[in-house]
């Protein structure tokens, strides 16, 4: 049997073919899992579960239904998404997990994040990040109406893009260490959990690293993003493979 993890799918009508696979991922492997891990960006914006949206309507009686087939399926709010609330989570039938969480995988205590936790050189970022898990400015942010919080949303967008397209101008190598995770951070936080795997999306980098964290060896897994194809992390008890999806 098997454990899978995925993150950064960022859902959206612009991208059907990724919603399609996708669709097709859950009804196939992922009905034969021992449990399915979202690590976060499972859609590309989200600014309340009371969004009419018939692709995150589709995707919720998708996650359901592996669920119903006695697969756990378990989420983390990712820096897109992080306003996924109690409503759409039972209507899709999976968990909510902190950010982060640590699981027993198979006897071996992993390290569930997001990632951009790891992202601390991105000082910017971090204020916004802030600022937008307090739950007082969630509160206020949800009880606009629709239009209002659909224009906030496309206003930060905007303005996110247009950060990210000025620093790729400058310097790219700095730009490269901002957008990526610290390493100090990261060693930090393999100290502040006391584990030695860690599994993460965000940085949109797949890859599994083999480093020190202190004087213990240690494996980072990133996962990686669905812009042009899907990404997964499968594990089992002998090991685990991080592969991609054809559209």
């Amino acid at each position: 049997m098997t454990t899978l993890f995925i993150s950064d799918l960022h859902l959206d009508p612009s991208r059907p073919a990724i919603t399609d696979l996708f669709l097709a991922f859950l009804r196939d492997e992922a009905m034969q899992a021992d449990a399915l891990y979202i690590l976060g960006d499972l859609f590309e914006a989200w600014i309340g579960d009371d969004t009419p949206s018939p692709a995150a309507d589709a995707v919720a009686i998708a996650l359901h239904a592996v669920a119903d087939a006695g697969v756990p399926v378990y989420f983390i709010r990712g820096n897109r998404d992080f306003l996924v609330g109690d409503d759409y989570a039972r209507r899709a039938g999976f968990t909510i997990l902190p950010d982060p969480s640590v699981i027993d995988l198979y006897g071996r205590p992993v390290l569930l994040q997001h990632g951009d936790l790891l992202c601390t050189d991105d000082v910017a970022y971090q204020q916004f990040r802030a600022q937008t898990r307090d739950p007082v400015f969630q509160a206020q942010f949800l009880s606009q109406p629709l239009a209002a919080r659909i224009a906030f949303a496309q206003k930060a967008r905007d303005a996110s893009q247009a950060r990210q397209s000025e620093m790729k101008q400058g310097d790219r190598a700095q730009f490269e260490t901002v957008t990526d995770v610290a390493p100090a951070e990261v060693d930090a936080t393999f100290g502040r959990y006391g584990v030695d795997t860690m599994i993460h999306g965000h940085t949109h980098r797949p890859a599994i690293h083999a480093l020190q964290a202190g004087d213990r060896p240690c494996t980072r897994i990133v996962l990686g993003d669905w812009y042009e194809q899907g990404s997964v992390l499968r594990v089992t008890a002998q090991g685990w493979s991080l592969d991609t999806l054809a559209r």
